[in-house]
Order: C-alpha cells, then structure tokens, then sequence
C-alpha cells in the first residue's frame, strides 16, 4: 500500500501511480468505444428501430451527468481513490450487462439498465481520474495532463477497433462485453493498488482513523463553486467541450448529408478531427511550458473557430477535410489545460478540479443534443455557427487559466479558511 500524506513519494511510487491514472484513463475510453462500436448489432439483436436506440443513449447521457454531479459528494464520502474503484467497477458491471441483455436475456431493459450505470460510473470516475492526473502534474512540475487525455484517445481507438474486429469476426456481443468488462476490472483492481492515499483527495489515511465530519468534507469538496475563477475557467472548458462534443456528434453527419460526401468520407473526416486532436494532446506538453496557457488557448481558439467556419462554409470537401483538422487541433487543450489551471492551488486542487470537471463534462454531454433540436429548425451547418460564438468566448476568457502567483494561492486559501470558520 502506497501512502501520501505529509511525505514526498519515491521516484518508483510516483512512476507507478502516474502509470495507474494513465491506465484508468484508458480503460474509461476503452468503455466507451466498446458499446459505441457494438450499437448496431445491440439494435440488430433486440430488434428495436432508431428512436429506441436513441432512448437507450438518453438514459446513459442523464446517467453520466448524474454521475459527474455527484461525483464531489461521493469522493467526500469515500475519497477519490475508494471512489475510482467503486466507480470502475460499476461502469464494467454496465458494460457485461449490456451484452447480457443483448444477447442472453433478450432484454431491453436490461441493456437500459447496464448502461445506466455504465454511464453512472464513468461520469464519477472522468472527475475523479483528473483530479488525480492533475496532482500528478503538479509533482512532475511539467505540462502532462494533455497526454492523460490522449490515453484516453487511445482507449476509444483500442475499444473501436476491437469493436469492428468483433463485428467482422461475428463475435456476439455477450462474448466482446464481458472479456471488455473482466480486462477493464482487472485494469481497475491494478491500478488502483498503485494510487497513493492523499489528504487533498480526501482520502482517509486509514480505514481505522477517524474521519473528518461530513459537513467538513463537503465544504471542502464544494468550496470551489464560491469563487469567481472557477466559473472564469467554466468558460473556457465549456467552450472548447461543447466544440469537441459537437464534432463527435455531428461532424461526419454535417460531411455525409450537408455537403454531400456520404457516409464513408464522413467517418474519415471524424478520424481526421480525431487525429488532429489526439496529435496535438500527445505533442502539446512542451509547447504550453514554453508559451504559456493563455497564449497557446488564444492560438487554440483561433484554430478551432478557423477550422470550424471552413467546414462550414467550405466549397469542396477537402478544404472540409482541411477545417475538421483545424478544429481538432483548436478544441484538443482547452480541457485538460482547463484542468490544469483549476489545480494550481494544491491545497484546493480537488475541490477546484472537481467543479471544473463537472463544467466540461456536462458542456461535452449536454451541449450535442441541444445543437442537434436547434439544426431541426436552421440546419446542422448552420447551427455549427452557435460552437464559433462558443470557442471565441472560450479564447477571450482564456487569461483566466494564467497561473497563479505564490501570494493569490496564499490569499485564496487564507479566505477559504475564513469563510469555512464563518
């Protein structure tokens, strides 16, 4: 067992939990991917039509709200390591029982129910999991929290391709589900064992000491959403998620239909944009330790809104290819440097990227399906109008994640303390 409360890691202690929250990143795409692969035979096997598979999708975006919402009460509760494991270990249940219900029982609403907590684990565990990543960050004294999120990347390629593998194979979905599951719980149990307690985690520092009271522990894990820069940040996340988010909902939809492509050139545009973004989030450590946040989230922005009004109103489709490029580079940091920024303060660090995280994720869950009601009435491309507004907001709030100075750390926390004894 690995301990962090008043002591400085090992090298070998930090490297193994460093590898832990890369591995749970991964397994979380992983998850992803699997059941978004598998959805048309789920729909072939429990004989249901569009509508129906788009209920089973509502039910598992509410539950990942639901999920990410509750997330700073849970980790109050359990702290983030305890937390990540339940977590874990709930979304791995979803994922076997999705391919029970699809292939064993027969069942809709056992696959509703399977991915419900598909969707409950993996909102509590997408909070948690940067929270850690972003204290893993603070140690290493280097920009990495974009690499945590192309491991992420990394797991819905691995998922998708395991997937189309499954599917050309004619693996059932029962079989592909439940190895995922095991693979992603063993994931889970490993990765954990590696994951240091942590008092800024609220992490107890044993299972026999006393904890602090609840309402302690909430304040603490709600303490962020009094301060103004939380919401300053909120903004700059919101806009690039909801611009991520889109992209995976709607880019290949807008490339098939709108500009007349057909379905094959607009998977191949979203794996541009997939590309593009991953790239930039493996390569883009170094340059915001050379530039800075806001200079490179201003750079950003003005890629993504760029590329965003060239895939609208591009003339040809490779100039569509060119703008779905540019949109992947532009929306591929404003999230994990979002993170970044909220975690500044270690002595806040998880109450501040707990309501950070809670921000992006709902943008990035909530914000497709609002574009997708409004494009019924103005067209999908000309809805995509609505996500320029949204990255330029996110670029003019981007001086918000400057760093903060060792005297506003001091101060923040000093007003905390006060507003706590108050």
């Amino acid at each position: 067992m690995l301990w962090l409360m008043d002591t400085a890691l090992t090298r070998s202690q930090y490297v193994r939990w460093r590898t832990a929250i890369f591995a749970i990143f991964l397994a979380s795409g992983l998850s992803i991917a699997t059941w978004a692969s598998r959805v048309p035979s789920i729909k072939l096997a429990l004989e249901v039509d569009k509508a129906q598979v788009g209920m089973l999708l509502l039910g598992a975006g509410i539950a990942s709200i639901i999920g990410i919402s509750t997330s700073p009460a849970i980790m109050a509760r359990t702290g983030a390591r305890l937390g990540m494991m339940v977590s874990i270990a709930t979304f791995a249940t979803g994922v076997a029982l999705i391919g029970i219900g699809a292939n064993v029982l027969g069942s809709y609403a056992v696959v509703l129910i399977g991915l419900v907590l598909f969707g409950l684990g993996n909102g509590c565990v997408d909070v948690m999991m940067n929270v850690e990543a972003t204290a893993i960050e603070q140690q290493s004294g280097k920009t990495i929290l974009p690499l945590f999120h192309a491991f992420f990347s990394f797991g819905t390629v691995i998922g998708a391709a395991l997937g189309a593998l499954a599917a050309q194979l004619q693996i059932d979905v029962f079989t592909h589900t439940l190895t995922v599951a095991v693979v992603i719980a063993v994931i889970g149990v490993i990765s954990i064992a590696n994951v240091p307690r942590r008092e800024e985690a609220l992490d107890p520092s044993s299972a026999h000491d006393e904890k602090a009271p609840w309402r302690e522990r909430m304040h603490t894990a709600l303490v962020a959403w009094r301060e103004p820069r939380t919401y300053a940040i909120g903004v700059v996340m919101l806009g690039m998620s909801f611009a991520e988010g889109g992209a995976n909902d709607w880019l290949a939809l807008g490339v098939a239909e709108d500009h007349g492509g057909g379905s094959a050139l607009g998977a191949a545009a979203l794996a541009t944009f997939s590309v593009a973004m991953t790239a930039v989030r493996i390569f883009g450590g170094p340059l915001v330790d050379r530039f800075g946040r806001v200079v490179v989230l201003r750079v950003l922005a003005v890629a993504a809104a760029s590329g965003i009004l060239l895939f609208i109103l591009a003339p040809s489709l490779p100039l569509v290819f060119v703008g779905a490029a540019l949109w992947g580079v532009g929306a591929s940091l404003g999230f994990p440097l979002g993170m970044s920024a909220a975690a500044d303060d270690p002595a806040k660090a998880a109450a501040r990227v707990s309501a950070a995280a809670t921000i992006g994720y709902i943008s990035f869950l909530g914000g497709p399906p609002v574009l997708g009601f409004i494009s019924e009435h103005i067209g999908l491309l000309n809805t995509l109008f609505i996500l320029v507004g949204l990255v330029v907001l996110s670029g003019l709030f981007s001086g918000a994640a400057r760093p903060l100075r060792a005297e506003e750390m001091s101060s923040r926390t000093a007003a905390s303390a006060s507003t706590r004894q108050g």
